[in-house]
Formats: structure tokens, sequence, C-alpha cells
């Protein structure tokens, strides 16, 4: 057998460059990348690997572990997990760093190879600077942590351990049934050991992705659920997008009269304007598809995994009849709710369930519900849309309107109403959060991206947005990751180079995380970050003040003189922050303000932000579905008290499993 004496981190470099995936249209290379902090734990080992013969891996330099971790998802998200990137990071602290990354690809099923650097196999210097110990196990390290958070995980303890390990890796990152992040701890004395590696192992390897077909038992039960009812409602999940189905599923629900919401993973698998689109579903759902889903008597989950804000924690189908179908590659995802489940790929499975119910005759028994519903849901966008901060124009002796007399009801009303002044004052703004989405939506170039991921925007963009170019709307919300967005937008980019990408984040987002800001003005790519500022972590406010709380360490205020968080409002500046990386950025506090900074942040060549300042409470809120929270049983509040009966009775109406 011809073997190549390689040391472990160059052979694990070499095979990288190996591999191949076809959908059906011919060999694309998989590996496209690799994101490195270096340390100690992986820069004279994989770091020579990459320096003398990175083959045509392109070497990215980011800035925090985890948020190099979340530009390799987004890349890999936003080509439908068709390539991927590779992030390692040295050992102790910067491996952890990607832990929360790691949990996030993994809990939205998106590929990302992981190598973190690890402590000495051989032991002999332990304990290495970084190195944690166990004093009832020395064979534990940091990177344990992963086992918890990856789809496959191993420790390469010996340089021909890496082939099992690296075969294996890309078992699970091509699986389209279940895959996520994929961790492989390489010890930095193992990283420079040299084998004799068989040359075999290099060969080009092309791994085949199958799309799997329904089983005609499964489709004839399903098509024999669907004929027997009247008002089915389509879920249409992420799934379809990783599947390219976008155009199966509108053809589906067109010639069958389906309507169908859609996921925060699924929205813009079908632009907005098709006929049977209601939009956003469930807890950050609208009006319309919501109306919709509480009377189906059928609902068909296509590549979802029905999690509880898709749900409603399983209290938003209410039909006393409704049954559940789902078309999933995954067969645990498939047989959620105690569905009758059609494993296969989704675009398959649409379009042979299509074919056999066309073959029957069948038709829903739908009239002019989805137009109406569609057509009021339209007009509340337009309020939404149009919602402004106003005060009565009494002059003080300053010749300003006096902030103390406001006319102004706030979306989420009843919470912090008599403050409301004092962040205006503070921001200086008249802006609401709704009427930015609605600016945004109709000056963002059409086909641009927009991302997101916690906070209030994403309940407020799987609302209000429309996505008129299919794959332009791209949320985190499996692992809903503060910090994801700006990160991402950097992913997508090198996904998507020739498109305006959009990052619209909170100020609370902005905090956790932006340093990729830095690599994307280091590489060229051009990122816009939208950075609406309401003072807080509005969402969470939100959350625990309608459950009967007061307001407590959720908005940003300075420590008052009584020892509590209820000081001044915190002003930052965070254009001024942006800027000092070499950002162009902008400020916006109104209307015309921000339509001119939109203009003008797209005339640019090297990433914006404008700092948008808006008023807390003025999110969207509400349009029917509930969402089962940890209220406490036990209270002197009488509001919290209140709350957990509230909750008891909407757990009266949930299903059980």
């Amino acid at each position: 057998m011809d073997t190549i004496r390689l040391t472990t981190a160059q052979a694990l470099v070499k095979f990288l460059n190996q591999q191949y995936v076809d959908f059906g249209n011919g060999p694309e290379r998989f590996v496209h990348g690799i994101f490195t902090v270096f340390g100690h734990g992986n820069v004279l080992g994989l770091g020579q690997a990459l320096q003398e013969a990175p083959g045509e891996l392109t070497v990215y330099q980011g800035r925090n572990e985890q948020g190099m971790v979340h530009a390799a998802t987004a890349f890999a998200k936003q080509s439908r997990r068709r390539r991927i990137m590779a992030c390692t990071a040295s050992v102790g602290p910067g491996s952890a760093n990607m832990l929360t990354a790691a949990a996030t690809a993994t809990a939205n099923q998106i590929p990302v190879l992981l190598l973190p650097g690890d402590t000495f196999a051989t032991r002999q210097p332990d304990p290495v600077l970084q190195q944690m110990e166990h004093t009832y196990n020395l064979s534990i390290t940091v990177n344990d942590a992963f086992k918890a958070v990856s789809k496959y995980w191993d420790r390469i303890y010996r340089p021909e351990q890496l082939m099992t390990a690296l075969l294996n890796a890309m078992r699970v990152l091509t699986d389209q049934a279940d895959t996520g992040a994929v961790t492989i701890a390489l010890p930095q004395d193992v990283q420079g050991e040299a084998w004799d590696y068989p040359l075999e192992f290099f060969r080009k390897r092309i791994h085949r992705i199958v799309s799997r077909t329904p089983h005609p038992d499964e489709l004839a039960a399903a098509a024999d659920l669907i004929a027997s009812k009247q008002r089915p409602l389509l879920v249409c999940g992420g799934g379809v997008r990783y599947a390219d189905a976008g155009m199966e599923l509108r053809a589906f629900a067109e010639k069958l009269a389906i309507p169908f919401g859609e996921t925060q993973a699924g929205k813009s698998a079908v632009a907005s304007d098709c006929a049977y689109n209601l939009g956003g579903i469930g807890v950050t759902g609208n009006g319309c598809a919501n109306t919709l889903a509480a009377e189906a008597d059928l609902v068909i989950g296509v590549g979802t995994r029905f999690m509880d804000f898709t749900t409603g924690s399983k209290s938003l189908f209410a039909h006393p009849e409704v049954e559940f179908l789902t078309i999933n590659a995954s067969l645990y995802h498939a047989s959620k709710l105690d569905a009758l489940a059609v494993v296969c790929d989704a675009a398959e499975g649409l379009r042979a369930l299509s074919a056999t119910l066309e073959e029957r005759g069948y038709r829903t028994a739908y009239t002019d519900e989805i137009v109406v519903a569609k057509r009021a849901w339209e007009v509340e966008r337009k309020r939404l849309s149009d919602v402004e901060y106003t005060v009565n124009q009494k002059a003080d002796r300053s010749d300003r309107p006096d902030r103390s007399s406001v006319s102004f009801v706030p979306e989420v009303a009843g919470h912090l109403d008599e403050k409301l002044s004092e962040y205006a004052a503070k921001l200086n703004t008249s802006l609401a959060q709704t009427q930015v989405l609605g600016i945004l939506n109709e000056y963002l170039p059409k086909d641009a991206i927009v991302i997101g991921a916690a906070g209030s925007l994403p309940g407020d963009m799987q609302r209000m947005w429309n996505s008129t170019v299919p794959d332009t709307y791209h949320m985190e919300y499996g692992f809903s990751c503060m910090g994801y967005e700006i990160s991402g937008a950097l992913g997508v980019k090198l996904a998507e180079p020739d498109r305006e990408v959009y990052a619209l984040v909170g100020d609370g987002s902005y905090q956790m995380l932006h340093s990729e800001l830095v690599t994307s003005l280091q590489e060229n790519k051009k990122i816009n970050v939208i950075l609406l500022d309401n003072m807080g972590f509005g969402c969470i406010n939100n959350l625990q003040m309608e459950q009967g709380l007061d307001s407590m360490a959720t908005e940003f205020r300075y420590r008052g003189p009584e020892g509590q968080l209820s000081g001044e409002l915190i002003g930052i500046d965070y254009a001024a922050s942006a800027a000092g990386y070499g950002v162009k950025t902008f400020r916006a506090s109104t209307a015309e303000q921000l339509r001119d900074a939109l203009r003008e942040a797209q005339l640019q060549d090297r990433s914006t932000l404008i700092d948008i300042k808006v008023l807390p409470k003025t999110m969207t809120h509400g349009y029917g579905a509930w969402w089962n929270v940890g209220v406490p049983e036990v209270s002197g509040s009488e509001a919290v008290r209140a709350a957990h009966e509230q909750k008891l009775e909407q757990l009266g109406k949930a299903r059980s499993y």
C-alpha cells in the first residue's frame, strides 16, 4: 500500500480538501474554508499545516471563537447545507468559547466542523496552560463539554485515529436528517505527530445526497387523511428551504387550495405574495395565519420541528378534530404531535402527494376565508408601519414639546407607559419599532438578505416582513442566540457575495457580540448592521411584566441611590463604537433620517451601521398564540398569582404531547 508521511494536522487539511457533495447536479467542493483564532493549542500543529499546504481552503481570521462559529453556521445555512466551513480554536477558554455557537448549529441542524485544540495526550507537561484538571478523572478536558452540543464527537489520541474520525464526521455533516455541529478534539502534541497514511485515504470523495422518496404505504395513508379533511393547513419549515422545495410547496398549495403558514426557518421559501402564503405562524406569527390555524382540521408540517413558538405550546391548533401529518427527512421530527409520518425529502414528498391527490380530484372547502384573512392582516400591517410616537404640542418654557403630556398608546401597553416620555427625551426619538420595520421593508433592495436571531425583532420580522425574492430571510430561531446576527451576516455575505446583507439587531444583542464586524472589514465583505436601540432587553421586559413582575434588570439603567438598577437610563452612541473599527456609520431618530441613511448605506463599499433610536414597547405583540412559560406557583404578588391561574387555564386547552 502506498503511503505518505504527514502530521495529524497535515493529514486533516489534505483530507478536507478532497471532500465533495453531489445533490444531483454534479460534485461541488464541500469544505470551503476554516475560521481560526490561533493560540498555543493549535497554531503550531494545525496552523503549520494551513500555512504550508492549505490547498483550496481559505483561512479566515476570527475575532471571537463564538462569533466565527456563528459565521460558519450562517454560511452553511444560507448555502442550504451544501457547503460548510471548519473552525479551530486553542485549548481551554478558546475552545469553550465555541460551545454556545456549537449548540446553535446543532439546535438548527446546520453542519459545522469544529476542531478545538486540546491538552497533551501524553500528559507529560500536565497541567499545561489553560488546562482544567479534574481530580476524579484525568481524561476529562474542557472539550468534553462539546459532547452535549455535538451530533458527533471524537478525540484523536493517536494520528491513525484521524481516519475513522474524519469518515464519521463527513457521514454526519452530510446527513440531511440529523446533522449539526461535529467536534474533533485535537491534543496539541498529537497535531504535530506524524504517521504513514495510506494515499487511498486522500482520494477525492463524493458524498452523494440521495433525495429519499416517500414509501407507497405512507403516501397512500397521507392522501387518504388529506382527502378526508375540509380545511387543512400547511406549515412551511426550514426543511423546505434546505431541500430547495419552495416551488413544490407553492404548487402543492395552489393546486389543492391549501393555505400555509411560515416558521422562522421556513420564511421566504415561497414569496410572500403567493395567494396561499399566510405569513408567520405561532407565537411570533400574525393574526392571519393564527386565525386559520385555530380552525384547521388537519395540520401538514413540511420540514418543521414543531417547536413551541410554532405550535403555541401545542395550543394553537384548536379544532376539536384536528389531526397532524408530517413530511420530514427525519423520522424523529416526523413523529412529533403523534402525526402520521411521511419520511422523505420535502420536494419528493410534495410532488408525489400532489399527483396522488390531483388524481382523486381533491380540493379543500375554503371559499373566501384566505383572501379575507390576508386582507385583514395587510390592513393591520399597514397600521403597524404607520405608528409614530406623538405628544401633545403644549410648549414649555424652552419652547419644546412637553414630553410629559403623551397622547400615545404603545403596542405593548400598561408596562412602562409612564416612562415613555423619559425614554423619548433620552433617546431623542419619535420612532416606533414597527414603523422602522415598515420603512426597512420598503427601502431595502428586494433581493437583499435580512438576518435576525433574538429579542423582539424576530417577532416583528416574522409578522411584518414581506419577502419578494425567495431565500432572502435568514432567521436563527432554533436557539434564538443573541450575538448571532452580525457574525451571521458575515457568514451569509461569504455565501452570497453579490447581495446586500442586513443584520437586524437590538442594542442588547449588539453588546453581547459584534466582533466579526472587524473581520468583515478585513475581508472587504460589506455587511450592513441595522441596530435598534431601545435601551434594554425589551423582549424579556415584556415577558417579565406581562406575567405580573415589576421591571427589574431588563432596562439599561444606572444603579440608583436605593441600590437597585433603577437610576437614569444609560445612553450609548453605538455609531461611535462601530466607527472606531472603520465601519461607515449613520444615526437615525426620525423616519426621514432613517430613509436617508438607508439610501447612503447602499452606496457604500464597506460595512455600515445605522444606529436607530426607538421607543420601548413599540414592537408587535399578541395575535392569538399562547406561550407556556414558567410562571411561579407561589408568590406574594396578586398579579403573579393571577398570571399563574391564567397559565393553568391555557394549559388545559393545550395538547399534553
